[in-house]
């Protein structure tokens, strides 16, 4: 089998409900590779926000499309290294976002001619995937936030997250304990600090959050500052979470060692794919650490699937029903997953034409 063609473009999502209150629409890079023998395969990175998805997809298209042509896509790892070791730069930001849609595509292939999903090719722990509603932006008022989270909960979610952006850490913690008392024992909160925070304020916002019994503290400060965040860690009494803006192994294997972070969150459109997301997840596994992946439930429930330290995925529900061919519902707070072979995720009829154009 031989790769004979990888066609990009780029999708324009509006947003739906609270969340058009802080985005007007998010962008999907779309990578899809055909091959000699009629099987082809998806692969997707996102612009959150619809930040850099057209320098992602000039990656794309000059730098690792003429490195594919020709190469049989089953050989993942070998074009995963070919991708990774022939440019000279860190495989951070563009161009991990681009590696990880191909690397997604090349993995909807394998599984495909192997007809199985991905999880079950990669061991298969469990089917059923638990998922906490996101969102909480900062531009939300309080019944926002309230309504946000009970559309969450009306799903069977039994956990939301919110953001903590505002400069005033009472005001944070207002808008917390209001969701907190809104929404009862039910329903669990996580709160995202992405990063606005340096460590000394951070550890005082935490402080102030301690007796809501919190899943966790994402993002307590700069992403690049490792020890900083390691040092909230060990000063706070609320879990720490990071790792949406790691990219590689060896960024998070300088977490595990300094022990910043009891979830890790690798972004499986963002962290060079499901290859370098899968290394990330057993490097966890062997340090006691759990995974939980940033965004893209609809491929991180393989993820997900295939780990024994595989915890939530998560859910911001920002897809249009009419952007995938299979749109994945979640019932009683979980996501089942597919059987279809590869990750299973396909753009529905129409949709490439749809949101191309938008």
């Amino acid at each position: 089998m031989k790769i004979t063609a990888v066609d990009t473009c780029i999708l324009t999502i509006p947003m739906q409900r609270e969340m058009r209150k802080q985005f007007a629409h998010h962008k999907l890079v779309v990578a899809e590779i055909s091959t000699d023998e009629g099987i082809k395969g998806l692969g997707t990175t996102l612009g959150f926000g619809g930040g850099n998805v057209e320098a992602i997809q000039v990656y794309l298209e000059t730098r690792l499309k003429p490195a594919l042509i020709g190469q049989d896509p089953l050989f993942v790892e070998r074009i995963w290294e070919r991708m990774a070791r022939g440019e000279s730069g860190k495989k951070h930001g563009l161009s991990a976002f681009a590696m990880s849609a191909v690397d997604i595509g090349l993995w909807d292939i394998v599984g495909k001619v192997a007809g199985q999903p991905l999880f079950k090719l990669w061991g298969a722990y469990t089917d059923r995937i638990p998922a906490y509603g996101s969102g909480g932006f900062v531009n939300y008022s309080i019944d926002d936030l309230i309504n946000e989270a009970r559309f969450y909960a009306s799903l069977g979610c039994n956990y939301y997250k919110m953001k903590i952006h505002h400069p005033d850490p009472r005001e944070n913690r207002k808008r917390v304990e209001s969701v907190r008392r809104a929404m009862g024992d039910g329903m669990r909160l996580m709160v995202d600090v992405n990063q606005r925070l340096d460590v000394h304020s951070s550890i005082e916002q935490a402080r102030m959050l301690e007796d809501l019994d919190l899943v966790w503290y994402e993002e307590p400060v700069n992403a690049d500052d490792v020890p900083g965040c390691a040092e909230v860690a060990r000063a706070i009494r609320i879990p720490v979470a990071t790792g949406e803006n790691a990219y590689t192994r060896y960024e998070f294997r300088e977490l595990i060692e300094k022990r910043a972070a009891r979830y890790l969150m690798p972004d499986v459109q963002h962290a060079n794919g499901f290859s370098e997301t899968l290394r990330i997840s057993h490097l966890a596994a062997a340090n006691q650490l759990i995974v939980s992946p940033h965004l893209a439930h609809e491929l991180s429930i393989h993820v997900v699937g295939a780990l024994s330290n595989g915890f939530l995925v998560e859910f911001m529900d920002w897809i249009p029903a009419d952007l995938f061919e299979y749109p994945l519902q979640c019932v009683d707070g979980c996501f089942m997953i597919p059987e279809r072979p590869g990750h299973g995720v396909a753009l529905a009829p129409g949709a490439r034409e749809k949101y191309r154009a938008a």
